[in-house]
């Protein structure tokens, strides 16, 4: 099944971007171009040939790794891809980290000292930041130290965790973080919601009744099993971030995959678009994949036929 949604959405994202107006040769030459040579261009650029040729010749580059080249710029798109991909790859890995350090575990304490002072600052924290805009505080993040303390992250080009691990951080760490306040607030509220409830359940009250610790009843039985939305939410997370974020790596100038996707739809290139939109889609699919399996992981009664 999930292949096949797959080749559904390569159908889809093809078709798409067709069908939306604008056109890449006009883009390339403007809109002083003639007509005579706006259709060289586009003979160029390979669009004069029927949409089945397109879609074939671009389906048969993506089964054999070999993205083309961008119809606009000429650059290689697989080396391209390379090099932005290790940029949101550890955002999102450091984004996904600060997730699970401070959601699950003060969604824990959350639901294990209901209605207590602890339980209401969580609540409330995981209200501000799903409210709190991430572009909104990623401006406030780079403007206030700036202005205050004369503090900027570097802001010219990555710098590797293996040549400086200091300036690294410094540069991917302000993003994580506004990336992952939203996260962070929805798994604090998910793991608390669902822990209450495992926490009810009968084989709960058996463990108590047995003199089991509090400790023990929370981490080795019902935590685990309570874990199941949780995991399906980071699921949906890392498959987003893959593809990049494209309003905080603009913010903080960083070449990942989401501002070289939001360039090439702008500008209509045609094959950068659909490679990396379908990238983003198959990642989707086969992270829920992932999280379909795992789900017997997590709860032993779930099997698979």
């Amino acid at each position: 099944m999930s292949a096949l949604v797959i080749w559904f959405l390569s159908i889809l994202v093809f078709t798409l971007l067709r069908i939306g107006p604008g056109d890449p040769g006009l883009a390339e030459l403007g809109i002083t171009a003639t007509p005579e040579r706006l259709a060289e261009m586009r003979e160029e650029m390979g669009l004069d040939d029927s949409y089945p040729v397109q879609y074939f010749s671009w389906l048969k580059g993506i089964v054999t790794f070999d993205f083309g080249r961008s119809v606009l710029t000429r650059t290689d798109i697989t080396e391209e891809f390379k090099s932005r991909l290790p940029v949101s790859f550890q955002l999102m890995l450091m984004t996904l980290t600060w997730t699970v350090v401070i959601g699950i575990p003060f969604g824990v304490i959350s639901a294990v000292r209901q209605n207590s002072a602890a339980d209401y600052g969580v609540r409330l924290f995981a209200i501000l930041g799903l409210s709190v805009p991430s572009f909104w505080l990623a401006t406030l993040i780079l403007l206030i130290p700036a202005q205050q303390w004369g503090y900027a992250p570097p802001l010219n080009e990555q710098v590797s965790v293996f040549e400086n691990p200091w300036d690294n951080f410094r540069q991917f760490g302000p993003p994580s973080i506004v990336l992952a306040l939203a996260p962070i607030a929805s798994v604090m509220r998910l793991t608390r919601s669902s822990l209450l409830e495992v926490l009810r359940t009968d084989y709960v009250r058996t463990a108590r009744a047995k003199g089991l610790g509090g400790r023990t009843v929370v981490f080795r039985h019902a935590l685990k099993n309570s874990l199941i939305p949780v995991v399906t939410v980071l699921g949906i997370l890392m498959g987003g971030l893959l593809g990049g974020s494209v309003i905080v790596e603009s913010i903080f100038n960083l070449r990942g995959l989401g501002q070289y996707i939001f360039a090439a739809i702008l500008q209509k290139d045609y094959v950068v678009a659909q490679t990396l939109v379908m990238y983003s889609a198959a990642i989707a699919v086969l992270l829920n994949l992932l999280v379909d399996l795992s789900y017997s992981v997590l709860d032993p009664r779930i099997r698979y036929a």
